[in-house]
């Protein structure tokens, strides 16, 4: 039995039902769970005490849609100013030359990026499996989530439908319907735990409409809710979508959704950037989650998905940093400031507050990942939290209201600590399991590697812009 003391925290936020925030107050934990917060009790001790002076104390946020392996790919110059389908056609092409070493790393410095930034939970849809890579290479995730110590909910990926069967990957990056429902079967039995605030977790996901097929659709998940886990995919991330979904299956992709029995509370979508307003209010009647990736989203052009119309639905949103490679950061902290700003642009600065977009990041989160006693700070909850210094240039003259100050202003996103299931995983911002210098040498390494094999194979210069030109912007996208 373990114990852990955060004491004498300038503020702690708890994000309650009630927007409790405590000055110069304490929180004990035992084992994994918070016991009380409060004034310290005289005569306090614990295994590991954290002086929180100076800093503010909140839940550990809870990220609900990213690709880990395309740290890897991260500023590729030939697809810098690329939308979403050509810039997909190219990095297939260099993705297809991952390997369960290059997962580990990529998956290593993903995760390492998001405990820095205040991520303590986080999901990953590693949907790319090369058919020259040898098998269960999904398995490198769940150790390096083990190395690393965050709370890991990934996703078991797939793509069935290549490009010789009208699909947008390569064939050689995409697996048979009876591998994909076999191997799924098998990461559950072997990784997934029920419990509550268990640290690893596995769901479904298929990776979008126009690289699965139907079938592998529909048997995904009855598959998964045979087992009792949840599933994921994109959709409606662009207008491109949209077209091809109406071209090939003569429905939107929401309604191509409910027909194959995606929607209900087991279910979350990445993106949902072109939902309209009957879809989002079934979206609400069903329990079906909405990850928000708003610099994803900017960074391809893709559009602004309608969040305050989905929060006053009472739609599940959580957020999410997406592909590395269409965001090139795992900055938790900088997504909620962007979410909290482009929704300003588009319905008006009383659209959203700094405190709802660190909702969508704590409660709203753990909302659609199905983690009722994380997002929140309660005697009961598990011990998922951070602290981040108020005493930073960044944060001067700005303590009015020391909550949104973090959101509004900054000098810098990185944590002073983070605790995962009651175990600190970053000290004086600082990570304690793994070295931040052999992570930067792994990952450029094997990048470069995988950038050189595809430009040998393909003749194309991944680290020109020459000839980039194809790449012509479409004008603005209106929402639907």
């Amino acid at each position: 039995m373990s114990t852990l003391l955060i004491r004498n925290a300038e503020v702690i936020a708890t994000f309650d039902d009630h927007g409790r925030r405590l000055t110069r107050a304490s929180l004990f934990v035992r084992n994994n769970r918070i016991e009380w917060i409060g004034p310290e009790p005289e005569g306090c001790v614990a295994d590991k005490v954290l002086d929180a002076s100076g800093m503010l104390v909140m839940p550990g946020m809870v990220k609900c849609h990213h690709h880990m392996f395309q740290t890897l790919t991260r500023n590729v110059p030939r697809v810098q100013e690329a939308e979403l389908f050509p810039w997909l056609v190219h990095l297939y092409e260099v993705w297809r030359n991952l390997t369960p070493e290059g997962l580990y790393w990529a998956s290593v410095l993903g995760m390492s990026e998001l405990l820095l930034t205040g991520c303590s939970c986080t999901t990953d849809h590693f949907y790319l499996f090369p058919q020259a890579s040898p098998e269960h290479l999904f398995d490198e995730q769940i150790r390096a989530a083990r190395q690393v110590g965050i709370r890991f909910h990934p996703t078991r990926g797939s793509m069935s439908r290549g490009k010789s069967c009208g699909g947008l990957p390569p064939d050689a990056c995409v697996q048979s319907e009876e591998k994909i429902l076999e191997d799924s079967e098998r990461v559950i039995r072997a990784f997934h735990d029920p419990d509550p605030l268990a640290m690893v977790k596995v769901a479904l996901a298929p990776c979008s409409p126009f690289s699965v097929t139907r079938e592998i659709m529909r048997e995904t998940v009855q598959l998964a809710r045979r087992y009792g886990v949840r599933c994921h995919t994109h959709l409606a991330e662009t207008q491109d979508e949209d077209a091809y979904c109406q071209q090939t299956y003569g429905k939107r992709p929401f309604e191509l959704m409910e027909e194959l029995g995606w929607v209900g509370p087991d279910i979350w979508y990445a993106h949902a950037v072109y939902l309209n307003t009957a879809e989002i209010r079934r979206c609400a009647e069903t329990g079906t989650g909405i990850a928000h990736c708003p610099v994803s989203n900017l960074r391809l052009g893709s559009g602004i998905a309608p969040i305050p119309e989905m929060i006053a639905a009472d739609v599940a949103v959580g957020l999410g940093v997406d592909g590395s490679a269409s965001n090139d950061s795992s900055n938790m902290l900088g997504e909620v400031r962007t979410c909290m700003l482009i929704h300003r642009h588009r319905t008006g600065v009383a659209s959203i507050t700094a405190e709802r977009a660190l909702q969508l990041a704590t409660r709203g989160g753990a909302r659609v990942l199905g983690y009722p006693q994380l997002g929140r700070l309660e005697p009961g909850c598990g011990a998922d939290l951070i602290g981040i210094s108020l005493q930073r240039l960044g944060y001067a003259g700005a303590l009015h209201d020391p909550v949104a100050a973090i959101v509004f202003c900054g000098d810098s996103h990185i944590v002073d600590f983070n605790v995962v299931n009651g175990q600190v995983v970053v000290e004086n911002g600082r990570l304690v399991n793994v070295e931040e210098a052999e992570i930067c040498h792994q990952a450029n390494r094997i990048a470069r590697q995988m950038v050189d094999q595809a430009t040998r194979a393909t003749g194309v210069d991944f680290l020109s812009k020459e000839g980039a030109g194809l790449f012509t912007p479409r004008p603005a996208a209106q929402q639907v």
